[in-house]
């Protein structure tokens, strides 16, 4: 053990956290699971335990060599990064339906030599999130007016917003909202962002008009969002709300204790009961002390995420924090959300416990960038160029 421990750095709690939620994950995944392995294929449920090994054994190398990059790298990175993110994002959204399952195919991308399918806009998210924690500490003793901002800041904003959105509304109005979180964080004037909100809601009011009018452009796409809301408001019998009386079912089977490990059975109704539901099943299992246990470990999450962009003496470190964990706690209480019908159905994953490469992959990258951030509680180095990614990775190499 203490091998180990001598070869990870950075906040313990945060190794402590991640550990902990990737090892309950086990269980709630192999009873979900135990459905999709009758429905498509031999009932055998040791096919799904080991994808979900796998991905997390991925999901924490990635977040190992993470945090072994001094952080102040990824400004560069992110540089270097946003116009591949844009190119994989367009290519997502004219590339041929690789699959007819129930979750909107288009989002995903197959990976040809390992056989799994990746889900760019996630990485997108991170990518973006770190651009605009390095703007910002960039333009922090600047004076900031909004037509200097425009081209380095909103442009790349809503090229990406604009390509996740027509195939992840969520994902795009999520991260939308995250943006100008941290944009209000650092520091940026709030009569832009004003500005900003006012123009999204106009040119997605724009958008879903124009839909409305040309459907054929894009279609089911704008009435799925609009039945989505609507159900939520109206209860009316769709599939959305029969996941969700689903889910309400499981959650108030489960009381204080739960039906115990496995013993589930709105499992076998629940078509994402592995993934987006998974949380009512964790409650029907282990009861409101499971659910509560969850809550508690994310909200410690947050907590620690905080102490650490408060002891970071740089402003890129302290932002870099904020951007790669809120995003994580904000899915989860989403997530949790519409389980219990808090929220219309959204799609979003429960961090590290949902089975799902892409979704625990890009969690754990940017947990490993929190612990960079945590383990260099140190000032950014002059001497390095911070505005030439090319000089910031020739440092790392």
């Amino acid at each position: 053990m203490k091998r180990i421990l001598n070869h990870i750095s950075g906040d313990r709690p945060v190794w402590a956290i991640a550990t902990l939620l990737a090892i309950f994950s086990f269980l709630p995944v192999y009873s979900s699971s135990s459905n999709l392995a009758y429905l498509y294929g031999n009932g055998n449920t040791l096919g799904y335990i080991f994808k979900h090994l796998i991905h997390l054994f991925l999901g924490f190398s990635i977040m190992y060599g993470a945090h072994k990059i001094p952080y102040n790298y990824f400004k560069g990175i992110s540089l270097l990064m946003i116009p591949v993110i844009i190119v994989l994002l367009a290519y997502t959204i004219f590339q041929p339906v690789i699959s007819d399952s129930m979750t909107n195919s288009s989002r995903w991308i197959k990976i040809p030599v390992l056989g799994f399918t990746f889900q760019p806009s996630t990485l997108a998210s991170s990518i973006l999130l770190i651009y605009i924690a390095r703007y910002l500490a960039k333009i922090k003793d600047d004076v900031v007016t909004f037509s200097k901002t425009i081209v380095p800041l909103w442009i790349p904003v809503f090229i990406v917003l604009a390509l996740i959105f027509p195939a992840n509304f969520s994902t795009a109005a999520i991260l939308f909202v995250l943006v100008l979180i941290i944009c209000f964080l650092g520091g940026y004037p709030i009569k832009y962002l004003l500005l900003i909100i006012t123009t999204g809601v106009f040119a997605l009011t724009i958008f879903i008009l124009t839909i409305k009018a040309y459907p054929d452009i894009m279609p089911n796409r704008v009435d799925t969002w609009t039945s989505r809301v609507e159900n939520f408001i109206n209860s009316e019998n769709t599939e959305s709300n029969y996941q969700i009386e689903k889910a309400k079912i499981a959650i108030a089977t489960g009381g204080i204790k739960g039906l115990g490990p496995g013993k589930s059975i709105q499992k076998n109704f629940l078509p994402q009961s592995s993934s987006d539901f998974i949380y009512a099943i964790i409650i029907e299992e282990f009861g409101l002390i499971g659910g509560l246990f969850l809550v508690i470990l994310y909200l410690w999450f947050l907590f620690r995420i905080v102490i650490i962009s408060n002891k970071s003496e740089s402003i890129f470190g302290s932002l870099l924090a904020i951007s790669m964990g809120l995003p994580i706690v904000f899915q989860a209480f989403i997530n949790m959300s519409v389980a219990v019908e808090l929220m219309p159905v959204t799609g979003q994953t429960l961090p590290l416990i949902s089975s799902g490469g892409t979704s625990i992959w890009m969690t754990c990258f940017s947990i490993g960038i929190i612990l960079s951030v945590s383990k260099n509680y140190e000032k950014e180095d002059e001497i390095i160029d911070q505005n030439n990614p090319l000089e910031i990775l020739k440092e790392t190499i």
